[in-house]
């Protein structure tokens, strides 16, 4: 059985950005309803599958602000939206939305295209919205880190284009604030302190693991033949369309909309590498 105390729904709950905003509620003592695919013992936790509308009516049910983040699949467009439409049916009033820097109708980015259709959803829904639009996660890099441990490179198809990575842990405190806020925030861009090239952060890990640790500027055919196997093939071509954007420098923005609200500056490469160097040393 759901209590109705929590009034804030975190679907996602434990992939990173759920995750991260899980964690940052709990730390201010906030009451709320994870939910996942899978069945918690968490407190208030509730199990729903995004295709299954009775089970997502069900966790919606006595809630004010729900985190709106789904797994990267080519059905996310259609499950955010149809989330979207049963948060208003359930009288939900403010959707706080993971989108992505960058995000347009007409990008060449399949996956700024989607994130974008689901914001107009969102805004044209009638309910309080806010679209987070993160940049690069700094804990994507660690999907890449057996590749660095082994060979001592940072491989992307990135050249010396900037990039302002943001860590997750602060996407997660921007949400948390976002539901606890009595006004939607808008749309936030989010972003590191400073922005980066991949020569940059291979210097970064070289300091926090004492190893040498060069970037090297791969093909992206070679880029993808790296990541085949790891993701399925629609999520390589993504990642490359996404690679592609970072390269002709369309995410090299700073903002300071972290620091803004949360009334700190963001966390930077830098101190994630130390925090992170044992995943990335050399063995």
């Amino acid at each position: 059985m759901i209590s109705s105390t929590p009034d804030i729904l975190i679907s996602g709950a434990t992939g990173s950005t759920g995750r991260a905003t899980v964690d940052a509620l709990a730390a201010r003592g906030v009451r709320f309803r994870p939910m996942s695919r899978s069945l918690s013992s968490a407190e208030f936790a509730v199990q729903a599958d995004l295709d299954d509308a009775d089970s997502v009516r069900t966790a919606l049910r006595g809630i004010r602000a729900a985190y709106l983040v789904t797994p990267s699949t080519e059905r996310a467009e259609a499950q955010q939206k149809q989330f979207i439409d049963l948060a208003v049916e359930a009288g939900v009033r403010h959707i706080v939305l993971l989108s992505q820097l960058g995000s347009v109708v007409d990008s060449p980015v399949r996956f700024l295209r989607y994130h974008a259709a689901v914001e107009d959803h969102a805004f044209a829904s009638g309910l309080e919205v806010t679209a987070l639009r993160p940049n690069l996660f700094m804990q994507g890099l660690l999907a890449v880190s057996s590749i660095v441990k082994s060979a001592g490179v940072l491989p992307a198809p990135i050249g010396d284009a900037r990039v302002s990575l943001v860590d997750v842990r602060d996407i997660g405190e921007m949400a948390a604030h976002a539901l606890l806020s009595p006004v939607p925030l808008g749309v936030q861009t989010l972003t590191g302190p400073g922005s980066l090239t991949h020569s940059d952060l291979a210097g970064h890990l070289s300091s926090a693991t004492g190893d040498e640790i060069r970037f090297e500027d791969v093909p992206p055919a070679k880029f993808g033949e790296m990541l085949t196997g790891v993701l399925p093939p629609w999520q390589v071509d993504g990642l490359l369309e996404d690679y592609a954007h970072y390269a002709r420098g369309e995410a090299a923005e700073v903002s300071s909309a972290i620091s803004d609200v949360i009334r700190r500056p963001a966390r930077g490469f830098a101190d994630f590498a130390n925090e992170h160097a044992a995943v990335f040393r050399r063995e």
